[in-house]
């Protein structure tokens, strides 16, 4: 069992110290900037990640007999909707 959780006083800080409302401001656009660049990179990830399934499943939907029918069929249709959603990421990231 752990034990209880009591609160902590935090001394990061100086007591005294004061920041500047220009300062705050300041340090809040590059926190916004930084969080906006790694939002396009987590899109970007996700529009990768989209193209490999996509990848794959058209590879399994030209494979011929060696795969099912329905699972052809189904990889067809999966290739079909991975195309149209990495358009729309697409589409929806450049207008930002």
């Amino acid at each position: 069992m752990s034990p209880p959780l009591s609160v902590v006083a935090d001394n990061s800080t100086a007591k005294n110290k004061t920041v500047s409302t220009g300062d705050l401001s300041e340090r809040i656009r590059r926190l916004q900037a930084e969080a906006k660049n790694l939002a396009r990179e987590h899109v970007r990830a996700l529009e990768a990640a989209i193209i490999e399934v996509e990848r794959l499943s058209s590879e399994i939907s030209d494979g011929g007999d060696a795969y099912p029918a329905g699972v052809r069929e189904l990889s067809r249709r999966i290739a079909e909707d991975c195309e149209m959603k990495v358009q729309t990421l697409e589409a929806i990231s450049s207008r930002n």
